[in-house]
Formats: structure tokens, C-alpha cells, sequence
């Protein structure tokens, strides 16, 4: 293998990359202020001593909210590409395409609607 122009040019471009990336790291390091303050180690620097645990459990409804929101997101940005190429399609066939899948996304909401997922539960206290 012969060492070329390009070889020499994809070294560089590597060592140039990772120093641009390191570099707000290390300047960070250097020229950040430090402070040895014991509120530093506390779960939370608001400007309010803690009580309590630290951890605190969260109900799995948050996490429900969280995962379907996130479903529903990313079918959603499914319809940019189909928005963009839509004034240049021939004919209904993507209009009709796109009713599928926009109702398909419709039908889970309403069976999430009917599981009463969307419903938040009371506090239950112990």
C-alpha cells in the first residue's frame, strides 16, 4: 500500500476533528471556576436544603405518557417526507396512502382512548 496525498489528508482531517472535539472539553476543565462548596454534592442546587430521599419513585403512568408520546412523535414525522413529495405525486394514490396511515394513527388513539389510558388514575395513598 502506497501512502498518498489522500491518506495524508484523512490523518488530518481525523487529528483536526478530534482536537476541535476535545478542545471545549479541556477549556472547560481549565477555565472553569472551582468550587469546593458541600452543597456541590447535593442531588439538587436550587438554593434549598433537600428533604427526603433523594430518589423519588415515579408512578408508571408518567412512563406510559412518555412511551406513547413518543410513538405518536415519531409516526408523525413519517408525514414531512410525504408532505414534501405530495405536490408532485401523480394522481390520489399518495392521498389515499397517506388517509391509511393518518387513520391507522386514529384507530390507536381510540383504542388507547377506550383502555383508558389517557385517563390519570387518583393518588392512591398507603
Amino acid at each position: 500500500m502506497q501512502f498518498t496525498w489522500l491518506n495524508l489528508a484523512i490523518i488530518v482531517f481525523l487529528a483536526a476533528g478530534t482536537l476541535l472535539g476535545a478542545m471545549p472539553l479541556i477549556g472547560a476543565t481549565l477555565l472553569a471556576p472551582k468550587s469546593r462548596a458541600k452543597d456541590l454534592d447535593l442531588p439538587y442546587e436550587c438554593g434549598i436544603a433537600p428533604h427526603g430521599p433523594a430518589r423519588v419513585r415515579f408512578g408508571i403512568n408518567y412512563y406510559f405518557y412518555a412511551l406513547l408520546f413518543l410513538a405518536f412523535d415519531v409516526d408523525v414525522l413519517y408525514l414531512f417526507p410525504v408532505a414534501a413529495f405530495y405536490p408532485h405525486s401523480p394522481g390520489w394514490a399518495v392521498f389515499w396512502e397517506l388517509m391509511i396511515f393518518v387513520g391507522v394513527l386514529a384507530l390507536a388513539v381510540v383504542y388507547f382512548w377506550r383502555k383508558g389510558v389517557f385517563t390519570w388514575p387518583r393518588k392512591v395513598t398507603f
